[in-house]
């Protein structure tokens, strides 16, 4: 846990509900230091992460259902890209249809959630994914 002391995660939310992206910014705050930051849809996200001023971020969490550009898409993109793809993308979405679930695989995705309907199951989940890929999984160092 040595790393969380010297600099705080950053996470890069792909969440276009607003409720929703509040639930999981409240289920990482309570997690400690994680600098979030939170865009409505796939073309917001790969503006963000093409951008040099901003840092890269540790882990993007996903939702698939999105406007402009969907996280199906987004995911197809950001897997193809040599900068990018080896940042970890955990889909957080509410569909549990095998095809999503397939497809979201298929296109490299390190995990799928489904998103609990019950408020306390869902924030478990996005405490369970913040500490298992920011406390427990050994990531790259910076470039």
């Amino acid at each position: 846990m040595a790393a969380a002391a010297i600099r705080p995660y950053d996470v890069l939310l792909v969440e276009d509900d607003v409720a929703d992206a509040m639930l999981i910014q409240d289920a990482l705050a309570e997690r400690g230091t994680r600098n979030l930051t939170q865009v409505s849809d796939g073309i917001a996200a790969l503006e963000y992460l093409r951008d040099p001023d901003n840092e890269r971020p540790d882990l993007i969490v996903l939702d698939l259902n999105m406007p402009r550009m969907n996280g199906r898409e987004f995911l197809a993109v950001v897997k193809e890209d040599a900068d990018l793809r080896t940042i970890p993308v955990v889909v957080l979405t509410t569909s549990a249809a095998p095809d999503d679930v397939t497809g979201a695989y298929r296109h490299h995705a390190n995990a799928y959630v489904t998103k609990p309907v019950n408020l306390e199951d869902f924030e478990a989940a996005v405490r369970s994914i913040d500490a298992f890929y920011l406390d427990i999984a050994v990531k790259p160092p910076r470039e």
